[in-house]
Order: structure tokens, then sequence, then C-alpha cells
């Protein structure tokens, strides 16, 4: 197949949502449409002893929560699709919004009983911000929901884009029959068996009696709604999609395999192929010849038993090949990449040759960051990729003095995973760990027992924020630096931050140092 051919028939997409509204179930049921896995994991249910394979970290098991972005690629109906499935919960926003840099659409999932809620928003906003296109999958229709009109108004003005349904159901919880996919004109009916996989009733006409004989007195109200869908929301137009202005959206039942097929034949018609990225320097083409890709994430212990470190890579342009030479810009340093991996979950297999959209994992030793640039010999820079400061505080003490090698390296190697920010006190040279919220400490502790057998303890730290602080006078740098001594660090590149108590004395810094630049974000 012809290279052009191989990037028009990639699909990558990212799942997004609050926690609970079903996204881990739903990136399950879809691998299940592509062949990829042969029986779906209830993420919860403790009856279905196989766990989820997007969760595959041993504390996203115990949690029945996703607590990192997991990559899995599959092919359908000649299409290649990858899907990144993200955590949800909101300490984990900031690895969510990373995944978002290297998807081309997205999915939102919406539970269709609690409506949008406040994690949701927060990331439209992301998706806004970079025009990305987005689908609304609006699951557990099996069980009481509210109005699907209401619910669409409700999408409308709280994700603040134009929405049109491409499916509609029939009644919801008990009651619920099924749904008429308007599509392609077919209607599905429900029946609560997690594995069967539903055969479609093709429905030209709405109008056609026949249709009484599969949802009875439900018809006629089918029947009305589909009249007013038509009448109240714009015809479904590509280009308004592609553009990020208009949502399409589909309702089923994600636990019951309901309505996710739909969505899928839909998706692969209709989702963007790769798109352009942006760099320093230029807008790169995904049909460009030159291999040029970024590093959005690393996995310590994809392995434990290996203490495999993986960094995954988007690529952006150009052909990647397995064995050849490609450059690390940042260190400016040539790698071979022998062992580049394609991924489910945990389960990883050596590909030979990847295209613009491929999500591939590359073994690391600690060469590559978050934000690094890899390609064959042109020195770009990708953008998008920040840290943000933290908003909560803890020092990082040693707690079996044996082991403080391997707490040593377990630190290091889980904040280059992005998770959490390590700090360096310049004042007494204590370590400090700022995360977005507390459940990250947890998972911290956890991991750094479990994977490093190392056992830390955190001790509180009051603090407002971490900035990282810049100034082209270099007088002025020195001056302020050593008026704030107590309360600067360095990060884990050895950039200076300023670490302010409150609000207040953030203030009165900025205020006194007016030809310092304070920022929030790591990318300035």
């Amino acid at each position: 197949m012809s290279f052009l051919k191989e990037i028009q028939r990639r699909r990558t997409f990212g799942i997004v949502s609050h926690p609970d509204a079903g996204k881990t179930t739903l990136t399950e049921k879809l691998l299940l449409f592509g062949g990829a896995i042969r029986v779906a994991g209830a993420v919860k249910s403790n009856k279905i002893k196989k766990g989820a394979t997007s969760d595959f970290m041993e504390i996203e098991r115990q949690r029945g929560i996703s607590v990192a972005t997991s990559v899995m690629g599959f092919e359908y109906n000649g299409y290649k699709v990858n899907i990144l499935d993200t955590p949800g919960h909101q300490d984990f926003q900031e690895d969510t919004f990373r995944t978002l840099t290297a998807v081309d659409s997205v999915i939102i999932v919406i539970d269709a009983a609690k409506g949008v809620e406040p994690q949701t928003e927060k990331l439209m906003n992301v998706c806004r911000m970079r025009k990305t296109p987005v689908i609304v999958f609006v699951n557990k229709m099996d069980r009481p929901a509210g109005d699907p009109f209401t619910l669409m108004d409700e999408i409308e003005d709280q994700l603040k884009i134009k929405v049109r349904p491409l499916s509609w159901p029939i009644n919801n919880g008990p009651d619920f029959k099924g749904v008429y996919n308007i599509f392609n004109r077919s209607l599905k009916l429900f029946t609560p068996d997690i594995q069967e996989i539903e055969e479609r009733i093709k429905f030209e006409d709405i109008s056609d009696p026949t249709l009484e004989d599969h949802i009875g007195e439900d018809a006629d109200v089918l029947r009305e709604e589909l009249e007013l869908v038509e009448g109240i929301y714009p015809e479904f137009n590509n280009e308004d999609y592609l553009s990020g202005e208009l949502a399409p959206v589909f309702f089923g039942s994600a636990l019951y395999n309901f309505g996710v097929q739909e969505l899928l034949d839909s998706f692969v018609k209709i989702a963007p192929t790769p798109q352009p990225s942006e760099t320093e320097e230029r807008v790169v083409k995904p049909e460009e010849e030159g291999f040029t890709g970024f590093v959005f994430k690393i996995h310590a212990n994809i392995d434990p038993n290996h203490r495999s470190r993986i960094a995954f890579v988007k690529i952006c342009s150009g052909k990647f090949e397995r064995n050849k030479m490609y450059k690390n810009v940042r260190l400016g340093k040539s790698f071979r990449i022998s062992s580049p991996t394609a991924f489910m979950a945990s389960q990883k297999e050596i590909v030979e040759e990847a295209f613009p959209g491929d999500i591939i994992g590359v073994p690391d030793t600690g060469n590559y960051i978050i934000g690094d640039t890899v390609t064959d010999g042109e020195d770009i820079h990708f953008k998008g990729l920040p840290s943000f400061s933290p908003e909560m505080f803890r020092f990082v003490e040693n707690a079996d003095p044996m082991k403080s090698k391997q707490l040593a390296k377990g630190v290091d190697q889980l904040m280059d995973e992005g998770v959490a920010q390590l700090f360096t006190s310049v004042f007494n040279g204590r370590k400090i760990i700022g995360t977005v919220g507390q459940l990250q400490f947890e998972v911290i502790q956890y991991r750094l027992e479990h994977e490093y057998g190392a056992k830390c303890r955190f001790e509180p730290l009051s603090m407002h924020k971490a900035c990282w602080i810049q100034c082209d006078d270099e007088k002025v740098l020195t001056e302020f630096k050593k008026r704030k001594h107590q309360k600067m660090a360095k990060d884990k590149l050895g950039r200076d931050v300023f670490m302010a108590d409150s609000s207040f004395i953030l203030q009165m810094a900025q205020d006194e140092f007016k030809d310092i630049k304070f920022h929030f974000t790591s990318e300035f």
C-alpha cells in the first residue's frame, strides 16, 4: 500500500470523560469490535475476573479507575484505528491534556443520568483551544436518564458547541428498547447481554408500519422525536465537524455493547486523517518524506519484571523504520531504535514500520523526556506539551534508610513520566513533590513500594504556587534569588523556580520585581 494511502486510513483519537462515565468500558468494546480482544473485561465487576485491557497497572485494577493513558491500536474495515484511553480523574488531568496533543480527534463520553460534569467542560476547553473535532457518546442509556432533548441542550450550553444527533434513543432505563441510527437509517434493538453483538434492522423509511412490530407503541413517539430532531438541529456537515464547530452525538450503553458499533462505523467514515502539527520553526505536514515525531508520554515499569521504561512517540510525518538512526533534537544525538513496539495496553509487539498518526513505544534508558522531538536529522521543536504549576506540595522523605538508592531511582523515573513534578530546595536540598491532586501522592507511594521496593513518607508543606522565573537582566535575577533564597528551588531540568507561600507573597514579589517574568507552565 502506498505511503499516502497508509496515512489516509489512519484514525487516531482520544477518549475523555469525567470519572466513571464509562470511558474505559467503551474503549474495551471498541477493541472487541476491532477483533483486538475476544472478551471484554468489566472494569469494576468482581464477577468477571479479567480486568479491563486498558487498565494494566495494578493500582488501576484495585481502584477501578485509570491513572495513566493507555494506547491501543487495531484494524477495522480497512482502517487502522489508534485509541488513547485517558484518566478521567481530575488528579491526572495533566496526563490527559498532554495526550490531547497526540490525537487528531476526541470522543467525549457523557453519563446519561449525570449529564455534563465539570471535568468534561475543562477537557472540552482544551479541545476548543486546539480546534480538535469532537464526537459525543451519551452512555448508560440502560439506566434511568434525563430527557434526550434536555441533555442535548445541556451539551450545547456547557460544552459551548453546536450538536447534531446521529442516533436517537427509544426510551431509557428499564424501558430502553434500542437506538435508531439516523446516519445510516437502521434500527438496533436492545438486549441486555454484555458479550453479544447485536444485528441491525435496516429501516430506510421510518413511516413503515412494520416499525410497530419491533417497538410497539413507541414507534409513534420515535417518529415524532425524529421529526423534531430534523427541525431543531442543523444538517450534519462534515466540514463543521472537522473544524471543531459541530459535535455529532450518539446514544448507547457501552457496558452492554450497545450503540458502540454505530459509533465506530460512523467514526471511521467522518473522523479526520492525521493532521499537520505545529513546531516552533514551521508546520509539519503528515505527507512529508522526512520523519518527525514527538514524545508525549513516558511510562516507567510497563513490565515490572524488567524495569523497562518506554517513551511514547506520536509520528507526525514520514515513515518510521526499525533499526534506523533517529535524532533526539534536544540532546543533538542520534539513537538506533532497534525494538520499537506497537501497543495493546501492556501487551506490545515489535513493529518494522509505522506511519503518521501511529504511536510507537521506544525503549528508553533515560534519553527522552516529555516534549522531546525525534527526527531523521532536521532540528525542529514541537509545541504544546507544558507542565502546569502544581497545586499540592509535600516533602518526600526516605522511610527505609537501606533503600535510599531505590527511592532516588524510583522518584527520578516516576517524575519523568510527568505524573508529578520534582523540585529541590536551594536552601536545604530537600526534595519536594508537587501534584495536581491528593490521589497522585497515593499512586506515587504505592508505585515506589511495589515497583521499586522503596518506602517513602510525605511531610506536609504549605505552599501556594511554584513559578518558573525568567529575566533578561542577570543582575536583577541574581538579586531576586539572593533575597528569596529560602523560597528558591530547581526543577528536574535545573531551571529556577520560586516557591510562593501565598498569593499575597507572590503578588508582592511580582510588584517588587517588575522585570522578572513569572510563568505558571514550564513551556515559555
